[in-house]
């Protein structure tokens, strides 16, 4: 299996799209990463983890799935990076392979020591931008494949037949 775990405030912190949403609310732009995150493990198949750092909040760390990814929040006084060692330790295995995405260059070097690959925030912000066109590609081939009658049919014949299909009066 390959892993993805992603420093959360740090992407944020990186794109220009989920800047200006923190701007306005850093609840949208958590939850638009989510989103962006949860179309990219489904493109490319990797076990997606997104880490935030709550290291000023009182209590125990939090866990959540959505989009079937997981969602840390990290416990008190645990920073991001730790919590991404950490789990960087346990999943690392011979069989498995994991990538954490962070532009924060100590982090980088630290899980390099772990044997964990990195992605900066420009190389996953290219890969997921590739992966938006390589879909709105296959969507245009699909729309401009429209499904033929086998009977051949006048055009106004087939208009009364959509509009009877369609349901439109």
């Amino acid at each position: 299996m390959i892993y993805l775990v992603v420093d959360g405030y740090n992407i944020i912190g990186a794109w220009e799209e989920l800047k200006k949403l923190k701007e306005k609310d850093m609840a949208q732009a958590r939850d638009r990463l989510i989103d962006i995150m949860a179309e990219y493990q489904a493109y490319f198949g990797y076990q997606v983890i997104i880490v935030f750092d709550a290291y000023y909040i009182k209590g125990k760390e939090s866990k959540y799935r959505k989009y079937k990814l997981d969602v840390v929040f990290t416990k008190e006084k645990e920073t991001a990076d730790e919590c991404i060692e950490r789990l960087v330790k346990e999943l690392q295995n011979v069989r498995d392979k994991v990538y954490v995405a962070t532009s924060d260059y100590d982090e980088q070097r630290t899980i390099f020591g772990s044997g964990a690959l990195r992605k900066s925030a420009r190389e996953l912000l290219i890969e997921i931008e590739s992966m938006d066109q390589e879909i709105h590609d296959h969507l245009q081939v699909q729309k401009q494949m429209k499904p033929t009658s086998t009977i051949p049919l006048e055009p106004e014949v087939q208009a009364i037949f959509e509009k009877w299909r369609r349901d439109v009066k």
